[in-house]
């Protein structure tokens, strides 16, 4: 694996280790769409996993990140279409896929 293969891996852990301390003490999704400061970090950092996921694909011959389509076109979605962005599924995102990505990444990046 190249020097940049392995940037962009560690890009996308240590996004995911930011959301999850941004979102550590929040108790319900009631809670995570009231606090508009920690919406808008994991939004841009969401966006910053599926631009390294992208830059990844184009330079890895390794293309087997499970979702990664649906993940990319996330970040296209909260970059190009923002105003259309449902807090509900950004939520879902949190509760059940960040940890299985964030697992599968690091077993790419051994």
């Amino acid at each position: 694996m190249t020097e940049k293969e392995k940037k962009f891996l560690s890009d996308i852990v240590n996004s995911i280790d930011l959301i999850e301390s941004f979102t550590k003490d929040l108790k319900s999704f009631k809670d995570y769409q009231k606090d508009l400061k920690t919406k808008g970090a994991v939004e841009r950092h969401l966006g910053i996993i599926g631009e390294a996921l992208n830059k990844f694909l184009k330079e890895s011959e390794m293309n087997d990140l499970k979702n990664a389509s649906q993940i990319i076109s996330l970040r296209n979605r909260l970059i190009h279409s923002y105003d259309t962005v449902d807090d509900s599924i950004i939520w879902s995102i949190l509760t059940r896929h960040l940890g299985p990505l964030k697992d599968e990444v690091k077993k790419k990046a051994e």
